[in-house]
């Protein structure tokens, strides 16, 4: 019970960072470069309180930092930037659908050739994805912010492949978050422009919140799950979105958008519990 307690929230942390972005930037009460460098800058401080008080080592200069941190520094931008005309449901669809098609990819090309339950499933989440793109979707659908939202996928995706080796997954983003800084600061600084309270606060409630300590908790109960069971307890993310930007955002959904989500669910969920499947049956 404790475990499954823990990871509904890390699910429902993980969300909110959609919805928060969403209420901050498109509210009027932030732009987008200064929410992304808060939030970076506030999910620093966490992580690095959370590795002083376990007496962790935060290490630097290690090769696959480069990688982390610029690809970490292109999701933060993008996320940010999106949520200037993307619904927090949509954006979080695109997202997961653009970060789970490019790590299945990624192992297609790198590892064992795909099952074809694992072709089908990548298949249907594929064309999921682009319904949900298609233009005018529902009435929704905005190119500059999908392709915003594609680049933070692109950029989740990177840093999650980069990362998969670390031997301490908390440490690792402490120090990506960290260097990330820099990156965010060179691209987006120049383009600062407002900020109130309101705004302030919700950068940091997002990226100390729901971002660091939401990473910390994700990483405390993810050795206790199955990979399988881990990829498909993320399928609720979109869904916790879609759910919360209707009730707190005032944000429709359409049964476009409705489409597009079971597709993209649903096929990656075929997917990645392929190998279960095929194990039992052996």
């Amino acid at each position: 019970m404790r475990l499954i307690i823990l990871t509904s929230l890390t699910m429902i942390a993980f969300a909110a960072n959609s919805i928060l972005t969403r209420l901050a930037i498109d509210g009027g009460h932030i732009d987008p470069s200064s929410f992304a460098l808060l939030r970076v800058l506030a999910g620093a401080i966490v992580l690095g309180m959370l590795m002083t008080a376990r007496r962790g080592q935060v290490q630097f200069f290690r090769r696959e930092r480069l990688i982390g941190s610029v690809s970490l520094a292109a999701y933060m931008a993008g996320f940010s930037l999106a949520y200037l005309t993307l619904d927090a449901g949509l954006g979080a669809l695109i997202l997961f659908g653009v970060v789970q098609v490019t790590m299945f990819a990624h192992g297609a090309l790198t590892n064992a050739t795909p099952k074809p339950r694992q072709i089908a499933g990548a298949t249907i989440a594929f064309g999921g994805l682009l319904l949900a793109l298609w233009p005018g979707a529902g009435g929704h659908s905005d190119i500059v912010g999908a392709s915003f939202m594609i680049i933070a996928g692109l950029g989740w995706a990177a840093y999650t492949i980069s990362g998969r080796s670390s031997p301490d997954p908390l440490a690792a983003t402490t120090a990506n978050f960290l260097l990330c800084l820099p990156f965010l600061a060179i691209v987006l600084v120049g383009l600062a422009a407002r900020t109130t309270a309101t705004g302030v606060a919700l950068a940091i409630l997002c990226g100390g919140v729901t971002s660091g300590l939401g990473y910390a908790l994700w990483y405390s109960v993810l050795p206790r799950l199955q990979q399988s069971s881990a990829a498909v307890i993320q399928l609720s993310v979109p869904i916790i979105s879609l759910i919360g930007g209707a009730l707190i955002l005032g944000e429709v959904i359409t049964p476009l958008i409705a489409v597009a989500t079971l597709l993209v669910i649903g096929g990656i969920a075929i997917a990645v519990t392929a190998q279960s499947a095929q194990a039992r049956r052996n």
